[in-house]
């Protein structure tokens, strides 16, 4: 990160550990270019635990909103993003991502009352980027939060300068699966896009292979208007979704940036925990690009 300048790179740990752990992998890091904060012995902490308090006034005492933000690294880092003193957050590389997720929504908050956090994955093949949601949050959507999903992640799309081509994945095409409440609901989720956001191409449900493979989409869905080359691929629940973009990370060679969590005011992001260096590199320079503003790359 230092070298490509894609940030500032703030870390949260005892610094002599950290340097100790560093010489002692053989690397050389010029820390007079990061910053490193203790969330143990930071000036911050009480204030921070204070605020922290009043946010969830009634869930949580005093006593315990302090040993958490001096305990809790996720919480303290997510604090330090709320007050604005650093632009974005990534985790996950030793933390389940649920211990990422909690401290944002309770924290950053998301952008609409009732609005769910889902996660998506850039998946870059060597010809062609696609989106795979969700793959990091929701178990099990229903019919309304996966038409959000599929929504979120086609609007992310075009943040990022991609127009959207979204597919609501099932293991049905046009109604093969027959009246199974899986196929229902991703019939009904795509129903409910087309309704909302008439703007958007929007098909399903619908097999993965139709979904990518023009030629298989007129024949498994002949009355569809834009067959097949679907580059916003929704899955019905998180089991699929995480399934899918490991095999295709795995078995393809594909490049997987993510999961980039959508739906929050600010961002924070989550790593898998078999993450490398350059998956933690590249998640760092989306969330730059999430923080200062997709607009100003596109430019």
């Amino acid at each position: 990160m230092l070298h490509e300048k894609t940030a500032i790179p703030v870390i949260l740990g005892d610094k002599e550990d950290l340097m100790k752990q560093a010489k002692e992998a053989g690397h050389t890091i010029e820390w007079n270019r990061l910053e490193v904060i203790n969330p143990h012995t930071d000036s911050r902490l009480k204030a921070y635990a204070k605020t922290y308090f009043e946010m969830r006034k009634g869930a949580i005492t005093e006593k315990a909103a302090l040993e958490e933000m001096e305990n809790n690294i996720n919480t303290f880092g997510t604090m330090l993003v709320e007050m604005g003193e650093v632009d974005g957050m990534i985790s996950g590389t030793t933390f389940p991502t649920s211990d990422t997720v909690r401290p944002a929504l309770r924290i950053i908050k998301t952008k609409e009352k009732f609005h769910k956090v889902s996660g998506f994955f850039f998946m870059i093949l060597e010809k062609r980027i696609l989106l795979f949601a969700d793959c990091a949050i929701l178990e099990d959507p229903n019919s309304n939060e996966l038409a959000d999903i599929a929504i979120d992640t086609a609007e992310t799309a075009r943040r990022f300068g991609i127009e959207p081509r979204v597919a609501m994945l099932s293991f049905s095409t046009a109604g093969s699966g027959g009246s199974h409440p899986f196929v229902k609901k991703v019939q009904e989720a795509t129903k409910m896009v087309k309704y909302k956001r008439p703007d958007l191409i929007v098909e399903g449900e619908m097999q993965v292979d139709a979904a990518l493979i023009p030629a298989v989409c007129r024949r498994k869905f002949p009355q569809i208007k834009t067959p097949g080359d679907f580059n916003v691929l929704i899955f019905p629940d998180l089991q699929s979704g995480n399934i899918s973009y490991k095999l295709v990370q795995r078995l393809a060679g594909a490049d997987a940036i993510g999961p980039i969590l959508q739906g929050l005011n600010k961002p924070v992001n989550d790593l898998s925990r078999g993450c490398s260096a350059e998956d933690i590199v590249n998640l760092a320079a989306f969330t730059t690009i999430e923080a200062q503003g997709v607009e100003k790359y596109l430019e």
